[in-house]
């Protein structure tokens, strides 16, 4: 009992704790195939721009899923699709395995199951997020949501190097291991409970683009939504790593795996100390805060010409983007009913990864027309530019004080204690 007793608040919860172990093993799961399919798929034909083909695959069923997936995990069980879902990247790894005892020397297969994981992300990922909300209190929902980071980063650093070692020993060995844990990953989900699913509304297109309007006409989600789509689709570098690390600070494989590395342990860091300590008060203004700090941080790693001081810039950027996150998808989930949370996600889940992809695009294309110094420098002053600016634009979100005083129904107001307007209500002169 003393061992549960000592667990951070959230993961007391004994669902929570379920979906925790689900994410983290489906993580290192996702994380050590991915290392695999990136390395197969580049020795075919020796192209970057299958990689990117690879990406794009993903990206685009994803999507185009996203709408009715939102709209399925608001009638039907989210455990249920939740689970669905990693049951799916299981048979998806099994069908990668197949690939590579038949030698894995044709690309079209890669493409073809990242079309598959895609749309299977695409359907599972509303449903899967929609599950922390509805089962943890309020008032430990952002410690939660740091938790879930947490599991995520932890993936992302230790798995990518598990599943190499893997793959050097025998290739097969990493689709076996992700197999077994996409399979641990839906045991841990199925044991989740959670109420019945409310029907709700009819499905129809009024429906279907529920979530689309519900963020149009709550100012808080609108406004932190936006603002981290434009932060990351400015300020992001990650994409130009490569470039840095061999041209800019002259080192080699091993010096860019640390830069990309650093990003990871920063949000680690901020990941496990937002558990432990999640944000008080002011969490508006601290949310703006920590954009300009990303973009001073990209600013800095743009200008270096040393690495460490490059390592160190990167690794702050992951940490303030962190805190960034954990406020955006805390005000997303108090922010937003129940009967709403699986079309808002779908849509925030779309966002979220126009940033990332459309970001690298953005990346290489401004470091293609002005050099890639100048073009990070310049996303970085975009996005300090962006922090100012927003409290302007949406001053319900910079008011934002307590994030567990947030509610549905008072999402769309400048401050939710006192009094409780329609999300929709115009904002109050600043």
């Amino acid at each position: 009992m003393s061992g549960v007793l000592s667990l951070p608040p959230a993961l007391r919860h004994r669902d929570f704790r379920h979906i925790w172990a689900s994410m983290l093993t489906s993580g290192f799961g996702t994380q050590m195939v991915s290392v695999a399919v990136g390395w197969q798929v580049y020795s075919i034909h020796h192209s970057a721009f299958d990689l990117g083909l690879i990406g794009l695959a993903e990206f685009v069923p994803a999507a185009l899923v996203a709408l009715p997936a939102g709209q399925l995990a608001d009638r039907v069980s989210r455990t249920l699709l939740a689970t669905a879902a990693v049951l799916a990247e299981a048979v998806i790894a099994a069908l990668l395995l197949v690939v590579t005892l038949n030698g894995a020397s044709a690309l079209w297969p890669f493409v073809a199951l990242a079309a598959l994981t895609g749309a299977t992300a695409g359907i599972g990922s509303p449903a899967g997020r929609s599950l922390t909300p509805e089962i943890v209190p309020a008032d430990l929902l952002a410690g939660a949501i740091a938790l879930r980071s947490v599991a995520g980063q932890a993936a992302s650093i230790v798995a990518p190097a598990l599943g190499g070692l893997l793959f050097a020993i025998r290739p097969e060995a990493v689709y076996i291991a992700g197999i077994v844990l996409f399979l641990a990953s839906a045991l841990f989900m199925a044991q989740v409970r959670t109420p019945p699913a409310s029907i709700g509304s009819a499905p129809g297109l009024q429906s279907l683009l529920g979530g689309i309007r519900f963020i149009r006409q709550t100012p808080v989600m609108l406004g932190a939504i936006t603002l981290d789509l434009f932060a990351v689709l400015f300020g992001g570098a990650v994409a130009l790593l490569p470039l840095f690390a061999k041209s800019i600070l002259h080192t080699g494989p091993f010096g860019l795996g640390v830069l990309r590395s650093a990003v990871a342990v920063g949000a680690l860091v901020a990941g496990i100390r937002l558990a432990n300590r999640p944000i008080g008060r002011h969490a508006g203004r601290t949310l703006l805060l920590v954009v300009g700090a990303f973009g001073v941080s990209m600013i800095v790693f743009g200008l270096s010409r040393w690495f460490w001081v490059s390592a160190l810039a990167l690794a702050v950027s992951g940490f303030v983007d962190m805190y960034s996150m954990n406020i955006r998808s805390t005000i997303a989930a108090l922010a937003t009913p129940n009967e709403l949370r699986g079309r808002v996600n779908a849509v925030e889940g779309v966002f979220i990864g126009a940033s990332n992809e459309l970001g690298a695009f953005e990346s290489g294309a401004a470091a293609a027309l002005l050099g890639a110094i100048p073009a990070v420098v310049a996303g970085g002053a975009i996005t300090v530019a962006l922090a100012f600016v927003w409290p302007r634009a949406f001053p319900a979100l910079a008011r934002i004080d307590r994030l567990e005083e947030l509610s549905p129904a008072g999402a769309g107001e400048v401050l939710v204690i006192g009094r409780s307007a329609p999300a929709s209500a115009p904002e109050p002169a600043d």
